[in-house]
């Protein structure tokens, strides 16, 4: 029996590549029987993730590369909630036990949280990839080889140059790779790990935007040069954080095969909106099994009326209050030409804390 919930797979591989990054100056061993040998080790794969692991060992360097910075991302998004991406016990399997949730039924239901995460994950190694490729970094890919000629918008016509990012081969690829196991599966948990892998690659394809220059006489802009270029990835993190405070409450259809909404009123979800099963735990205490660390020591606003404020942090356990000193800049002048000169002060402040449980 499988005990572990399907997607576990993917993440749990990408970590171990970005673990092994950091050790020596290769991920891969540089040689082909280095990156089989770790591809053959990485638990959990199915074997058309180990093929593709084996043939493109320098895309998956990439992507572990890239793990911290959706780690990071996810953390901006949720830094003043209960719930703000940390892992348990520094635990590296990309956001700890919320990914994992063993469980010995195959037909584990899911939380808002993790459909965030598998979206933010998905759109990562989209965004990382399609990068890759425009600086050159990957032997497999370039600049998007199909805007070439002439074409069209709102302002007139242009000509493509530049380097317009390949957004679609970084799709095709993280869709082969991270939902290779889903696939597999086919469970309820799949279905939905699917649809959210889906929703954060479409994330990215979504904020592409034509950049132009122009050429002419004078500054005259008689002459365009366009081309399609990536949006930073914060971006993408504010996108999917409004489609996380939109996401879809769905149950499985009587046919097994698609979702339908929990409340029958509720519009279907697109297939741009995050889609959940279950509701989410309070993340009020320390809970391996929900991948909750508690709010125990959490800084909080006292003033604020938020999500940030010590009664909602806190969960109605109290905080504590301590004084500190911290240095800063201060009383700045500008010096012709050109520095910024500034004194080094002590300001004293109150900071709150969160009670841990009792």
């Amino acid at each position: 029996m499988n005990l572990l919930p399907s997607g576990k797979c993917f993440y749990l591989s990408v970590v171990i590549c970005w673990l092994t990054s950091r050790v020596g100056g290769s991920l891969w061993y540089m040689g082909t029987l280095g990156s089989q040998v770790m591809c053959d080790n990485i638990p959990g794969l199915v074997n058309k993730q180990r093929q593709l692991c084996r043939q493109h060992p320098n895309i998956m360097q990439a992507i572990g590369a890239g793990i911290k910075d959706w780690i990071g991302e996810c953390q901006h998004q949720f830094q003043n909630h209960r719930w703000n991406c940390n892992t348990i016990e520094r635990d590296h399997n990309v956001f700890g036990r919320l990914l994992l949730r063993i469980s010995f039924s195959p037909f584990l239901p899911g939380s808002r949280e993790t459909a965030f995460v598998y979206a933010i994950s998905s759109a990562g190694v989209v965004h990382t990839l399609t990068r890759a490729c425009s600086q050159g970094e990957l032997q497999s890919c370039s600049c998007d080889p199909t805007k070439k000629g002439s074409s069209r918008d709102a302002k007139g016509a242009f000509d493509w140059g530049g380097c317009s990012d390949h957004v679609e081969h970084a799709m095709r690829f993280s869709q082969a790779f991270v939902d290779a196991k889903e696939r597999k599966e086919r469970d309820a948990r799949a279905l939905m790990n699917l649809h959210n892998n889906r929703a954060g690659r479409k994330a990215v394809k979504r904020l592409l935007s034509l950049e132009c220059k122009c050429h002419g006489v004078s500054g005259s802009c008689s002459v365009r040069t366009c081309w399609l270029a990536l949006a930073d990835f914060r971006r993408t993190g504010d996108h999917l954080r409004r489609r996380y405070n939109g996401a879809v409450q769905v149950v499985m259809n009587q046919y097994g095969t698609g979702f339908t909404t929990a409340q029958r009123h509720l519009k279907r979800p697109s297939k741009n909106d995050l889609v959940y099963f279950e509701d989410s735990p309070d993340y009020c205490i320390r809970d391996q099994e929900s991948g909750s660390v508690g709010t125990g020591g959490r800084v909080c606003n006292r003033t604020s009326r938020g999500v940030d404020s010590c009664e909602v942090m806190c969960c109605g356990r109290g905080y504590d209050t301590s004084h500190i000193s911290r240095n800063t800049k201060c009383e700045c002048k500008f010096h012709w030409c050109c520095a910024v000169h500034c004194r080094d002060c002590k300001l004293d402040v109150d900071v709150h804390t969160c009670k841990a449980q009792t």
